[in-house]
């Protein structure tokens, strides 16, 4: 019986080391992301492609969401890390939607409301993806100043560009 197991795993062993020295020949030094192909995180940054914010957006198929139904989701950068919460959408004088979030502080205190533009950002699911403004750059945001726009009422239906992983 012993004979047998012994047989068994010295088996299993040498079957291991063959496959993991066909593995190894079929590495490349230049190993492929792990993202798939095709969703709004690889397509090519703002510095990247020459495109204004607004054309960047129309490539990303927007669709209308109901503003109410984005106040209280996370926004978030290219690794998932939440950034914050979207407290109010606001128009412009200019007619721009920019989204107003807390950014900064520590535990919920101290943080400094700044505003995002919508152009820059995708839903995915419940949770908003900033595709065009790095995470580095968020602290160099002016902060948003309460009267710089008009709250847009929580019924109002805007258009967001979508996103998928």
């Amino acid at each position: 019986m012993k004979t047998i197991i012994r047989a068994v795993l010295l088996g299993g062993l040498a079957f291991g080391a063959a496959a993991g020295a066909a593995r190894a020949d079929e590495t490349s030094p230049d190993p492929k992301p792990m993202r798939a192909e095709g969703g709004a995180h690889t397509q090519p940054g703002a510095r990247a492609d020459g495109l204004t914010p607004q054309e960047r957006m129309n490539r990303r198929f927007p669709q209308k969401v109901r503003v109410g139904d984005l106040i209280g989701l996370p926004m978030q950068d290219y690794d998932d890390r939440v950034l914050g919460y979207v407290e109010k959408v606001v128009r412009t004088p200019d007619g721009r939607i920019v989204l107003v979030m807390p950014y900064g502080g520590f535990l919920g205190y101290g943080a400094r409301p700044v505003g995002v533009p919508i152009e820059t950002v995708a839903i995915l699911a419940r949770h908003l993806n900033v595709l065009d403004i790095p995470r580095e750059d968020f602290p160099g945001l002016p902060t948003w100043a309460d009267g710089a726009g008009t709250s847009i009422p929580a019924d109002d239906t805007i258009r967001i560009a979508i996103s998928r992983r």
